[in-house]
């Protein structure tokens, strides 16, 4: 995990239930000694029992991790899941957020991430290749509606609204392997953002991320292992 130590993890959270993001969750915050964050819906869908397996938050809780870090979960539309962004706080006024599995971007999220040094957006799909893909009508339009993924289009509309000076990087995540390309991702976020943005960008795969990026750090560090 670029070059991250497990056992220095102080608490792993979950944004929803479904299996990518919430499989190994448990059995990795015991292996590492880390508190497991999940709201309560996701709890339940999980078979967690609070207090004892995991610590339940509410929508727009803050959330104290460590003296060095805190973070803030915001409500987020996605099909059969309670679902939430997170954006963390370093507490010198510096933040980053992480925002996956959402159909479209709330008012309270673009507040927020409007003050982020780091974002870490979804940039699912295309729509063109969604939209002439094998995919049957009913899957696309779920792909696409309210509760479904952000296009490589919505992401650079919302990263375009909220550009300025301290947005030091962005990286696009969770890219459809079927209905996008990284180059189709980048290119259309970047043409958003115009010369507006002049911090790094980065394109996160299966795989990983090429780049890491955290609060305080003065450089994007490349990750050897990728």
């Amino acid at each position: 995990m670029a070059g991250v130590e497990p056992t220095s993890i102080d608490g792993v959270l979950v944004t929803h239930h479904h299996s990518d993001h919430s499989k190994t969750a448990l059995r990795a915050s015991k292996n590492w000694g880390a508190v497991l964050y999940s709201n309560l819906e996701t709890a339940i869908r999980m078979g967690w029992e609070p207090i004892v397996e995991c610590r339940t938050f509410g929508a727009l809780e803050r959330i104290v991790v460590s003296d060095e870090i805190s973070l803030l979960p915001i409500p987020v539309p996605h099909d059969d899941a309670d679902n939430v962004a997170v954006i963390a706080s370093n507490g010198d006024g510096r933040r980053a957020a992480v925002v996956t599995d959402l159909g479209e971007l709330t008012a309270d999220l673009m507040r927020h991430l409007s003050g982020c040094s780091h974002i870490s957006i979804e940039a699912n799909y295309d729509h063109d290749r969604l939209m002439s893909g094998p995919y049957p009508e009913v899957l696309k339009r779920r792909i696409s509606g309210r509760g479904g993924h952000l296009s490589n289009a919505q992401t650079g509309e919302a990263l375009s609204g909220i550009v300025n000076k301290n947005l030091e990087s962005v990286v696009l995540c969770h890219l459809s392997e079927q209905n996008n390309a990284p180059h189709l991702a980048e290119s259309e976020v970047l043409m958003s953002m115009e010369e507006r943005f002049s911090g790094s960008i980065g394109i996160s795969l299966q795989s990983g991320p090429e780049f890491s990026n955290w609060l305080g750090q003065s450089e994007p560090e490349r990750i050897s292992s990728l």
